[in-house]
């Protein structure tokens, strides 16, 4: 399992700051993100997964510092992650979109329809990605990302789209993969989500971390009541 660190990371646009100076670390189990809308949790998932430098700080892997590092180098080191944008190959079906991933780290393609009943969406196997509901497509998401076998597994929204249902069955399965020794992070405004599956949580507010605990304890937090929860 992949132990990330985030030391002391700034992101500055110009004159305005995104993310400032945050601090915080990931291990074992489910970890949520947390905060308002522009926040910074989508800009902070830029920089773990090396899509954006860092204005100041550091991202550490496992005590190694990735700073420097690519999305494809950080993704062969172990780390995944899905977008709060959906990234899918809309022209081909939701099988070819697996075995693409698949074939982008050597794995046999026939692990396709594992991976796809795995996430719950094998009904839609040959179906064209553009076609299948949002909650569909955002497990296809995930699927691809397990296809690379991540260690640290980075999900942008991973509930939005799915029923009540659907989202239960998602946080067994993050617990399902956090048991197989994954580390998980999702940036979520489901709370009932956040709250009943994650093990501990982050909470960003303008940029700056607010507060860090155990669901519980971010419940009983006054300044994150006050930002974001009411």
């Amino acid at each position: 399992m992949s132990t990330l660190l985030v030391d002391g990371v700034t992101v500055r646009f110009g004159e305005v700051i995104a993310v400032d100076d945050v601090t915080f670390s990931v291990g074992t189990g489910v970890t949520g993100l947390i905060g308002p809308n522009g926040a910074g949790k989508t800009t902070l998932f830029d920089v773990v997964s090396g899509l954006r430098r860092p204005s100041s700080g550091r991202v550490l892997l496992d005590g190694h510092d990735v700073t420097a590092k690519g999305p494809h180098q950080r993704s062969r080191l172990g780390v995944a992650r899905t977008f709060q944008r959906l990234e899918v190959f809309g022209s081909l079906t939701v099988w070819e979109n697996v075995v693409v991933a698949l074939e982008s780290r050597r794995r046999p393609a026939r692990l396709a329809d594992d991976l796809l009943d795995r996430v719950g969406i094998g009904e839609f196997a040959g179906r064209q990605a553009d076609a299948v509901p949002t909650g569909a497509a955002r497990l296809l998401e995930l699927a691809r990302a397990l296809a690379t076998d991540p260690q640290l597994l980075l999900l942008d929204e991973p509930s939005s789209g799915l029923d009540r249902q659907e989202t239960d069955a998602f946080g067994a399965l993050l617990r399902e993969l956090t048991a197989e020794g994954r580390a998980v992070v999702l940036v979520e405004h489901d709370m009932d989500l956040v709250m009943g599956y994650c093990d501990h949580v982050h909470v960003l507010n303008l940029g700056r971390l607010l507060a860090s605990g155990t669901p519980d304890e971010i419940r009983a937090h006054d300044g994150v009541r006050e930002a974001y929860l009411g």
